[in-house]
């Protein structure tokens, strides 16, 4: 099965038509989430700090790969624009109901999802990895500072 697939299951369709509608809420509930999250670290003024500023990035790019995804799932799955049919175990066509060649390299460029959504969790892991740090650090010099008073 893995060597030699007889179907490629490497993008994932939902149920028509309740499936997409919810996948499509969640996607929007999603980035409105990290835009109100953005709002709220950059109100308090957390972003000064190195790790909340990484995890700002995150934000941004989830913000991103899920504006990328809803259109996506508009174009191929709601509209019905683009079609995709398998060729081959390696090969795909990409057809706009328009045949518009802008439109197919659109969606084709579209479907590298993953150069938003791996910065983020790139960023996710920068971001908690020096606030993890800088509360070691801080809980290292309280504790030697609670010795010295002693």
């Amino acid at each position: 099965m893995i060597f030699s697939p007889d179907v490629v299951c490497a993008i994932q369709i939902h149920g028509i038509p309740e499936g997409i509608y919810v996948h499509q809420i969640a996607h929007l509930f999603f980035m409105i989430s990290m835009g109100f999250f953005i709002h709220w670290l950059r109100h308090r003024q957390l972003v000064k700090e190195t790790g909340w500023r990484y995890i700002q990035y995150m934000a941004f790019f989830f913000i991103l790969w899920n504006l990328d995804v809803l259109i996506l799932h508009l174009l191929d799955e709601q509209l019905g624009i683009i079609q995709v049919s398998l060729i081959d175990l390696t090969h795909i066509r990409i057809e706009a109901a328009n045949g518009k060649r802008a439109l197919e390299i659109f969606y084709y460029l579209a479907q590298l999802d993953y150069l938003f959504c791996v910065p983020a969790l790139v960023f996710l892991n920068l971001g908690l990895s020096h606030l993890v740090a800088e509360n070691y650090t801080q809980t290292k010099a309280s504790n030697f500072s609670e010795k010295g008073d002693q």
